[in-house]
């Protein structure tokens, strides 16, 4: 007994001895290759470089991809000067990469795949787009391929100056100039974008301070996007939602802003008119990304509104002789909206200057046609131009004189019965009438001859 337990221990050593040695010997073998100039030939040669476009092509889902000419520059690093690829069938549209330095993992040969666990790109510009959800054809491959590494395998990817753009309105949209750090998740990726600049049709530039996106083969989910004008302020547009990239096209994305100047969001002529700091939020649901499809509800809110300079405002500062209708300072400005296409419903309207007028209401717009009712109260001073106010603004309540403004026509010729009623009070007081086209005499005489 004591004899097989002696042989037994001697056979496990010896066999532990071999393992031990078979491993150095692998090692110093590995270790040989790495820094054999039959292996520079070979990465630095056609062959290698042909294998890697193919693998790349295959694992990005491009028809082809170019590497220009690689170097080997340590044992496991090696650099291109470019990698372009084109026509993409997924996410990618195209894809032009410069300066790339990659780090290979030898070991990743037994696994069946070209491992890199760094890639570091100078800079680079992505296309992409939204696709639909095909399966690939199979290619056929020769008898040996089960011995090759038959996909790449990226631990990380990272990018100094990235451009990720897409097509909006047949324009060139995207993120211009972000550094990007792509990680996979699976088989599929995580990407991580901070500062460069959002450049879009309908929406000003703004700063993008960070995003993080998963994209698989049927879901894109946006974890956070956050955007300001300038991200060195308070200013906060952030961002989460999941869209479908499959069968199923579904959206579902939310919205919050908080501190953004609305003066950068509006129309040319209505920025020097109009000023205030707005926040809000947006719910948005599509059975797909395109508008006809969506529906939702938000809310607004703006603080330290002021409207000047407004043609209207300028005119009812003349008849009421009231220069400070020419300027209204906000202290209440707030709705609600929903939407299912075409029909929006803008409700819970508050606007207000304390001591001068309040709107209150909602308002309906179909397929641009426009209806609802606004209640605006003005105070008694504001209304002493008018003979017989009461006989319009015929109720009071906090301070205020109301009347109901119903809304008509369409938001581009939009209609209202206020004007009309006001006619006919002038219509009833000849003399009213009479006294205010004296007094719109007098105000341009003194506009065009000067004096007091």
């Amino acid at each position: 007994m004591i004899r097989q337990r002696g042989s037994l221990r001697r056979k496990l050593l010896i066999l532990v001895i071999a393992v031990a040695i078979f491993f150095a010997i692998a090692f110093a073998a590995g270790v040989a290759v790495l820094f054999s100039p039959l292996l520079t030939n070979y990465v630095q040669g056609d062959g290698f470089r042909i294998a890697i476009e193919q693998s790349t092509a295959r694992g990005l889902h491009f028809p082809e991809a170019r590497y220009a000419p690689i170097r080997r520059t340590g044992a496991v690093t090696a650099q291109s000067e470019s990698l372009k690829a084109s026509n993409g069938q997924k996410a990618m549209k195209s894809l032009d990469a410069r300066g790339i330095t990659a780090r290979f993992d030898p070991w990743g040969v037994f696994l069946r795949q070209w491992r890199f666990t760094d890639i570091y790109i100078q800079s680079g510009d992505v296309e992409i787009q939204i696709y639909e959800a095909n399966p690939e054809a199979v290619q056929g491959k020769p008898w040996f391929a089960i011995f090759l590494p038959n996909r790449v395998y990226l631990e990380k990817i990272e990018s100094e100056q990235a451009n990720i753009t897409w097509r909006f309105r047949d324009q060139r949209a995207g993120f211009f100039g972000t550094h990007l750090l792509i990680t996979p998740n699976g088989r599929d990726f995580e990407y991580v974008a901070t500062g460069g600049r959002l450049k879009m049709a309908v929406v000003p530039d703004l700063d993008l301070r960070r995003t993080h996106v998963l994209i698989t083969k049927t879901l894109l989910t946006v974890y956070d996007l956050d955007l300001a004008s300038d991200s060195q302020t308070d200013e906060s547009i952030r961002v989460q939602g999941r869209a479908g990239v499959g069968e199923d096209k579904s959206v579902d994305a939310k919205a919050n802003f908080n501190s953004v100047s609305i003066r950068q969001w509006l129309p040319a002529e209505w920025k020097g008119r109009l000023k205030g700091i707005a926040s809000g939020d947006v719910h948005w649901t599509g059975k797909d990304p395109k508008l006809k499809s969506s529906s939702g509800e938000g809310s607004l809110r703006i603080r330290d509104g002021r409207i000047d300079d407004v043609p209207l405002l300028n005119k009812l500062a003349e008849l009421a002789r009231k220069k400070s209708f020419e300027r209204l300072d906000l202290n209440e400005c707030s709705l609600g909206f929903a939407w299912h296409y075409p029909e929006i419903d803008i409700k819970d309207i508050t606007v207000e200057e304390k001591g001068k007028f309040r709107i209150e209401g909602e308002i309906s717009i179909k397929r641009r046609a426009l209806r609802g009712t606004i209640k605006l109260g003005l105070t008694q001073e504001y209304l002493d131009w008018l003979p017989n106010p009461e006989q319009v603004f015929s109720r009071r309540a906090s301070g205020y004189m109301w009347t109901d403004v119903h809304l008509s026509g369409t938001i581009d010729e939009p209609g209202q019965d206020l004007s009309q009623r006001i006619i006919d009070l002038f219509k009833e007081s000849p003399g009213a009438y009479l006294g205010l086209l004296f007094r719109q005499f007098g105000d341009w005489l003194k506009r065009t001859f000067g004096g007091d």
